[in-house]
């Protein structure tokens, strides 16, 4: 047997090693051990708020900690997903992202202040829909066709409102416009509240919000539903068709997200993960994501959520490439 003299410096390079491990162990170990800030890159009041503030109020119960939501809106997302980018990596800071955040952004903005793919890690999905082509009733559309058939006979007449360049419904709304021989300009808004506000009030005939914000203003009448994107019709509106029913072949679907900066510890991710998930499998949950328009929500692992996020940003961005989008 071989003996190392035990010196000064062996001793304090092996309490050192052991501080280090044992630091380690207790900031992933002991988490979370104080209020996660869960940042929405939208407004009060919009559909990414009103999920997130669901889900925020579910996992405060699930890790029984505080979990407060942060709206950080603007620049179609990049304001708040840049502040949860270059957050520590300690599991206390989190984001709840819609998917054309991730995925349209990187190829329309001029200058991006991270990088997405290298900056964020997916966490969990937190629900899967379309959007809302919707109209103030004075229009008198009651579907796309409406729509189509005026604004070819008035070209250049009719602006479009979405929540932002380079947002889901932006993208949609310029792919329906190349595929009719459309001409109608795009007015950006700073999320999708204003953009409701603005519906209602006739400032603005037409535009895509998404899936839940205008729900209840539907049901009362106020404004016009002609179609949603996506796969399936909405569960709170299922009497509004898909644009695909209507004969615009396009049904992807697009996503709310958790994400967490680069480098947070795998075994907190996993954590995430398996909370958010057991939170969408509960009925009451369900029910709550129904009566917003949004479908069941997916159950998917760490890495199936992964390869969703890398397949629809390819798809994605290949068509924002397509429609030429471009954010000076």
């Amino acid at each position: 047997m071989i003996h190392t003299p035990l010196t000064r410096r062996t001793l304090l390079a092996g309490t050192a090693a052991f501080a280090l491990q044992a630091h380690a162990s207790s900031s992933t170990g002991n988490w979370p051990a104080r209020t996660i800030r869960l940042v929405v890159p939208g407004p009060a009041g919009s559909g990414m708020d009103i999920f997130g503030r669901l889900l925020a109020v579910n996992l405060q119960e699930a890790l029984r900690q505080t979990v407060v939501v942060d709206n950080k809106p603007g620049a179609n997302s990049l304001i708040g997903t840049d502040n949860v980018a270059k957050a520590q990596a300690d599991g206390y800071t989190l984001l709840l992202s819609p998917s054309s955040a991730i995925a349209i952004n990187p190829v329309i903005q001029a200058k991006m202040p991270y990088d997405t793919e290298k900056d964020l890690l997916p966490v969990a999905q937190v629900g899967s829909a379309g959007v809302l082509l919707v109209a103030h009733p004075s229009t008198g559309f009651k579907n796309l066709g409406d729509l189509v058939r005026h604004v070819k006979a008035n070209p250049n007449k009719l602006v479009y409102g979405s929540w932002g360049s380079g947002s889901t419904g932006h993208l949609a709304m310029e792919g329906i416009k190349a595929h009719y021989g459309l001409q109608m300009e795009h007015v950006p808004f700073k999320g999708v509240a204003p953009l409701v506000t603005d519906l209602l009030g006739n400032n603005i005939s037409v535009g895509f919000t998404d899936i839940a914000s205008p729900v209840p203003h539907i049901r009362a009448g106020k404004l016009s539903a002609l179609g949603c994107t996506g796969s399936a019709r909405g569960p709170a509106l299922p009497e509004v068709t898909t644009l695909y029913e209507q004969g615009f072949r396009f049904d992807m679907n697009g996503w709310y997200g958790v994400f967490a900066p680069a480098g947070t510890p795998p075994e907190v991710v996993q954590r995430l993960n398996q909370e958010i998930n057991r939170i969408l499998a509960t009925d009451d949950v369900i029910q709550k994501f129904a009566l917003q328009n949004m479908a069941k929500p997916p159950i998917k692992s760490v890495e199936q959520f992964a390869t969703t996020v890398k397949t629809d940003v390819a798809v994605w961005q290949n068509l924002a490439k397509v429609a030429k989008l471009r954010v000076d």
